[in-house]
């Protein structure tokens, strides 16, 4: 279940219809010690994540998947919250035993997907992927699981068909999906037909979903909504690796706990839904070839981010900045090779003006877009409007 920003008002009326229609589900009950198997909630009469899984009835393997959860720990030392908690699945894959928590850490306000394999009589965490917006993961209708076979997916009771990024329905066994040919630094589409359902009376033929790619690194989820298909379009040609490095766009903007960076929670920037580009224009650096600077955005789960994406004429390797937090005047910091770049960027206006400090060289200076080498001290730009000045720093250390 979605925060508004998230899924909008749907997500509203759907948390409340969820939380009304299971009066008795496992957040009622404060008492329990062992996981939920499956999710009590209900979306009319559809039990929206029913017990799946060979082991489902298996009172021992229950207790030892449950007693794995109350063990884990998150980033910052957060334990889950048994009763609101809960197994999705849990039995065979290939012959290899799997479970799936859904573990809801109030500390968070986030919730995390736990993969859990059999070590003898053990089971372990062998994955945990925070899902960073606050509510419940259960919301989702489709959830990845790495395997060493490749990606597959566990689809609620909802889906009513999932296609591959090859366009193709995947095969589906109690839930879980066939091997996907997901490949580790690419971004690849995913699109589930959603059953009619009281929260959707008329189902949903396209819902769609990117996912970044098997190389995505705990505790980063690797799914990203994207309704409108805006998403693939401008990720198409991006290395998702570098994306989501430090400095790549969707890795540099820090979780923050108090007065330090938490380095071993998911980004801040880290995307979540509303993936899009649009073109600052064709720039020329040095004489070479006009290229294409765009503007990558998304919503993550403490707001709007943006970012400068340069695209070489030749088809070489694009240039990306780290994350800027949406606001007026936008400043990114673009790394190009032997030459470091200050791009600005605003939507003009005829009562915007813009102002560089004195012997700024500007390669490239048009309304809405300023370039120029990145300052080796701070240096202060500024876009006044008509009733406020907005100003920008960069440069120095």
């Amino acid at each position: 279940m979605a925060s508004v920003r998230r899924r909008g008002t749907t997500a509203t009326a759907l948390l409340t219809l969820l939380l009304t229609a299971t009066a008795c589900g496992p957040v009622a009950d404060r008492r329990a010690t062992t996981l939920p198997v499956g999710y009590d909630s209900l979306d009319g009469s559809l039990a929206v994540w029913p017990a799946r899984g060979s082991l489902a009835g298996d009172a021992a393997a229950t207790a030892a998947v449950t007693a794995a959860v109350r063990d884990w720990r998150s980033p910052i030392d957060d334990r889950a919250h048994l009763p609101s908690s809960g197994i999705l699945f849990s039995g065979q894959v290939d012959g290899t035993p799997l479970a799936l928590v859904v573990a809801d850490v109030p500390g968070e306000g986030a919730s995390w997907l736990l993969q859990l394999a059999r070590d003898g009589e053990r089971w372990t965490v062998r994955h945990a992927t925070e899902y960073t917006d606050p509510g419940y993961l259960v919301y989702s209708d489709v959830l990845p699981v790495q395997l060493p076979a490749g990606r597959r997916y566990l689809t609620s009771a909802r889906v009513e068909r999932l296609l591959g990024p090859d366009g193709r329905a995947l095969p589906t066994a109690d839930g879980i999906t066939a091997p996907v040919a997901v490949p580790p630094c690419r971004a690849v589409g995913l699109t589930a037909t959603l059953r009619p359902t009281r929260s959707l009376p008329r189902g949903r033929a396209a819902d769609r979903l990117l996912d970044l790619g098997t190389a995505t690194a705990d505790p980063r989820y690797p799914l990203v909504r994207d309704e409108s298909g805006s998403g693939r379009r401008a990720l198409t040609g991006l290395d998702t690796c570098v994306l989501a490095g430090e400095r790549g766009p969707f890795g540099s903007v820090p979780r923050r706990i108090g007065d330090r960076d938490a380095a071993r929670s998911a980004p801040e920037s880290w995307p979540m839904a509303k993936l899009a580009v649009r073109t600052l224009g064709e720039v020329a650096f040095g004489g070479g070839e006009p290229a294409d600077l765009e503007q990558l955005s998304w919503e993550s789960a403490t707001g709007t981010m943006t970012a400068v994406v340069y695209r070489p004429a030749d088809g070489g390797t694009p240039v990306v900045s780290p994350a800027d937090r949406a606001t007026t005047l936008q400043a990114y910091l673009l790394p190009m090779p032997g030459q470091p770049l200050t791009v600005l960027s605003w939507r003009a206006t005829r009562d915007a003006s813009f102002a560089a400090p004195p012997g700024t060289s500007r390669l490239v200076d048009r309304p809405g877009l300023v370039v120029a080498p990145q300052p080796a001290t701070k240096q202060t730009f500024s876009l006044a409007g008509t009733e406020k000045t907005w100003y920008r720093s960069v440069g120095g250390r």
